[in-house]
């Protein structure tokens, strides 16, 4: 079965209250019980990690301990080498996704420092993107398979 992280970083825990205009009013909580379930629709392995801290992400990736992941930065997509760097140094494919669309907000927004390196990037979707993303993975993996 294949192993997928879902990881969450800074600020996503507010979900559901910081700028639903931007980011919706679903949770983290409701967020993540929508991705477990199309995992299991999927045949996916799911475990969710979210942290306000750069090292914490960094650390969790370091355990290597699934087969890819879906990844939402936040802010750290414009501003970390260092996520960048451990997510190069793991050597496990991911899914970079966005709830809103950066390209089409702020202008420091504008810098991504994963996108080159992800298999593809779901931005703009909200939670949805998501599921998007699983049926990427899942997609992906028949293709591996056949």
């Amino acid at each position: 079965m294949t192993r997928v992280l879902v990881l969450q970083g800074p600020n996503l825990n507010l979900l559901g209250s910081r700028e639903p205009e931007i980011y919706g009013r679903e949770t983290l909580d409701e967020l993540h019980a929508r991705i477990r379930v199309r995992a299991a629709e999927l045949g996916l392995e799911i475990d969710f990690f979210q942290s306000n801290h750069e090292g914490a992400l960094i650390d969790r990736l370091h355990a290597r301990d699934f087969d890819v992941a879906v990844v939402n930065a936040g802010g750290l997509t414009h501003t970390s080498v260092a996520l960048r760097d451990a997510l190069l140094g793991v050597q496990r494919p991911f899914v970079e996704v966005h709830l809103s669309d950066p390209s089409k907000r702020e202008p420091f927004r504008q810098v991504n420092f994963l996108k080159d390196i992800a298999l593809t990037s779901i931005v703009g979707q909200g939670g949805a993107g998501y599921l998007l993303a699983l049926e990427a993975i899942a997609r992906r993996r028949e293709a591996h398979d056949a």
